[in-house]
């Protein structure tokens, strides 16, 4: 290996977070490697991996590298195709776009390394076409890429549930190997992927600059330092350190127009990234671009591949040109030569701005930099507070949701697919005692029974009639992914697929012909295939309209509204505002001096409106806690919104005193409307109980709750 990176890459040497993981990995620890966007993590994981399969491995799958998205995956099988073609070994690609006559061409002669995802994992383990214990017999390593991605969500439940199946399927533990660049929790985060080995394996974090530090585990599986480090380049949450280097200026635009004529104008010649927040909106701006003749590529979940490969390629070829894209194109993908990344409005977390930003600043002589176009008066406020907490080195800690039950169904139904038949009294150890999988499981299993999901004979527990009915349609296919996605029609021009759209769109009544945007593009609707869900359109001129449904808003995090209050009461972020973003913000602060101060929290009452309002800048989930909790002050079955609560027209100082003094010893989980357990998938294989008690866990933040009741409340007369 040391030959090849001298002589093939030219390179003088390994940088230091990539010779501090060669002793780690080299001996089958564990570890989590940090470094910034474009830190060489890839080759810190996979050279050493690379060097110990040379000297130690026989032929057949050793290594498989998980990534949270299949653009990450195609952008990395080259190079990992070319490293492990240096000692003779192979890297092969396995996910939704992969064709079958490829995937069978994998299980005839498998390869030493395999990208995937682990919703192609979970299709391998329960295909009848696959040999499971065949392709995983040699298994001895998984690398996760973005970890943090998915240690936020439950597909982080899932991917360590789908680990352990795979620990005990090789017969042996299998050394995790996790890759972030953005978190503010890096032992806990290396505790939580360890899974079932957590405290039992040896388990190191390796930052830039630091020597590896090994972590010990403490109660509840919670990874802790075992001593301390210096130098790392990450800050802790809520700790304030020097701002980070980084050229970044915020302005206000105020309307989607207004920011494609500013991109079309600025930084003619250079290849920029625009983040957007919604497929919508990127449909929106990519077209208004394309108007003003500015070349422009889209990348968004809901475009066929062909059209996300366009700028995929982009990012590698083209130089004058805009890139309009969501989240797709914020994980790890390597953009080479990018000059500019802009974000429209603002993310919702400080660590998924890092990872924008870190898109640039590649070549030699340039410097990481982001420009945020804010449309309105709200998105400029909160991109303003999520800098300030930038500028405070904060990053948010990452964090698994609790209470996971709905993935524990899914788990033991995939299981039996799995395996066919399992043993009533050993299912259990298929997940080696990670926690949710174990004892709590077993109502779970009970309802599964007695609903028809499983049927059971000798002691042996197979899939039943239920399951097959909800689940079984495409093979099981829908038992794969954790997620529920809307649904969708293809889009068709010709036989060319250019993406799918919300179905609403076809039935609404429109005035003339019915006009999509997609892709950037406005299309005709010609025919619609209702059976078949397909959509045949062609080329039109005028505005077409794009729309696509959602999960529900999930709310801001208490941290970024907190900065927002401190933003509105004089914080300023440490960027550079423009004229107009500093007019704005100081009407905003003039508006908004009624629900802020300083010494603590403030209720309004307005009596012209018969409106009472507690403006606690907590957040969607502590204000929803709050609601719950405060039965008789708050309005029943408000909407609750991130930074207030509405209260009871009638309440007087006295009550209120009253109704709050033991409130932070009584705090209530939110209450969960019934048509959001659709939004959790695999809910309908738990009894409702535990399927509310999921969500309410889920829409709770106790502890923000209970900062926001400590507080001082100041009340004061609007109008």
């Amino acid at each position: 290996m040391l030959h090849h990176i001298v002589n093939t890459l030219c390179w003088p040497g390994l940088r230091p977070l990539q010779e501090a993981a060669v002793g780690p990995l080299l001996a089958g620890s564990d570890a989590l490697l940090l470094a910034p966007t474009a830190g060489g993590k890839t080759e810190a994981a996979i050279f050493p991996l690379l060097s110990r399969m040379a000297s130690e491995s026989p032929r057949g799958l050793s290594v498989l590298y998980v990534c949270p998205i299949k653009a990450l995956l195609n952008n990395l099988l080259p190079r990992l195709e070319g490293y492990a073609g240096w000692i003779g070994r192979r890297a092969a690609l396995w996910h939704g776009d992969v064709s079958t006559a490829r995937r069978r061409h994998i299980l005839r002669d498998p390869p030493d390394v395999l990208l995937t995802t682990p919703e192609s994992i979970e299709s391998m383990l329960v295909s009848v076409n696959v040999d499971h214990r065949m392709l995983f017999a040699g298994l001895r390593t998984v690398v996760v890429d973005e970890v943090h991605a998915f240690a936020g969500d439950d597909r982080g439940w899932h991917l360590l549930a789908v680990l352990e199946r795979l620990t005990r399927l090789a017969g042996r533990p299998i050394q995790r190997v996790g890759l972030s660049a953005t978190v503010g929790n890096p032992p806990e985060l290396l505790g939580w992927l360890q899974g079932s080995g957590a405290g039992t394996r040896p388990g190191t974090v390796v930052a830039p600059e630091t020597a590896t530090s090994p972590v010990c585990t403490a109660r509840g599986g919670t990874a802790v330092p075992a001593r301390q480090t210096s130098g790392s380049a990450r800050a802790v949450p809520g700790t304030a350190t020097a701002p980070p280097q980084g050229e970044v200026e915020l302005d206000y635009v105020g309307s989607v127009s207004n920011a494609a004529t500013l991109l079309a104008a600025l930084h003619r010649g250079e290849k920029r990234l625009v983040f957007c927040d919604s497929k919508r909106l990127v449909e929106e701006l990519g077209h208004a671009l394309r108007a003003r003749g500015v070349t422009v590529f889209l990348s968004h979940a809901s475009l066929s591949a062909d059209e996300r490969r366009r700028s995929e390629q982009a990012f590698a070829e083209a130089r004058d040109c805009v890139i309009v894209a969501t989240s797709t194109l914020e994980l790890g993908i390597d953009v080479g030569d990018l000059d500019r990344v802009v974000q429209i409005d603002a993310p919702s977390t400080v660590s998924s701005f890092l990872q924008r930003i870190g898109r640039t600043g590649r070549r030699p002589g340039s410097v990481r930099n982001c420009l945020f176009l804010a449309l309105d008066g709200e998105s400029l406020l909160r991109a303003a507070g999520l800098l300030h907490l930038w500028g405070q080195g904060f990053v948010e800690p990452v964090t698994a949701p609790p209470e996971p039950r709905h993935l524990v169904a899914q788990q033991i139904l995939a299981l039996c697919l799995q395996e066919h038949r399992v043993g009533d009294r050993t299912w259990q150890e298929w997940w080696n005692g990670l926690a949710p999988f174990g004892a709590p499981a077993a109502p779970i299993l009970r309802h599964l029974l007695e609903g028809g999901y499983l049927d059971e004979d000798g002691g042996m527990l197979f899939i039943g009639p239920e399951a097959e009915r909800r689940f079984g349609r495409r093979h099981f296919m829908d038992m794969t992914a954790v997620f529920t996605a809307a649904p969708e029609f293809t889009v068709l021009s010709g036989r060319t697929e250019i993406g799918r759209t919300d179905p609403a769109l076809l039935t609404e009544e429109v005035e003339g012909p019915r006009l999509l945007l997609l892709a950037g593009r406005t299309w005709r609707v010609t025919y619609t295939d209702w059976r078949r869900r397909r959509c045949h359109v062609e080329p039109a001129d005028g505005h077409g309209r794009a729309r696509w449904g959602g999960t529900g808003y999930g709310g801001l995090s208490f941290a970024l509204c907190r900065a927002m209050r401190e933003v509105l009461l004089g914080a300023d972020p440490p960027v550079r505002l423009s004229r107009r973003a500093a007019e704005r913000l100081g009407a905003l602060r003039q508006d908004e001096a009624g629900s802020v101060h300083p010494g603590g929290t403030v209720v309004t009452r307005d009596p012209a409106a018969g409106d009472v309002r507690w403006w606690t800048w907590a957040g969607h989930r502590a204000n929803a806690t709050l609601a719950a909790t405060l039965e008789g002050l708050a309005v029943p079955g408000q909407r609750v919104d991130d930074v207030s609560i509405r209260l009871r027209g009638d309440l007087t100082l006295p009550r209120w005193r009253a109704g709050t003094g033991d409130a932070a010893g009584r705090l209530c989980l939110p209450e969960v409307d019934g048509k959001a357990l659709h939004g959790l998938k695999f809910s309908a294989a738990l009894p409702e109980r535990l399927a509310v008690a999921t969500l309410a866990a889920r829409l709770a933040d106790l502890d923000g709750a209970a900062a926001v009741l400590a507080e001082p409340a100041r009340w004061t007369v609007r109008g």
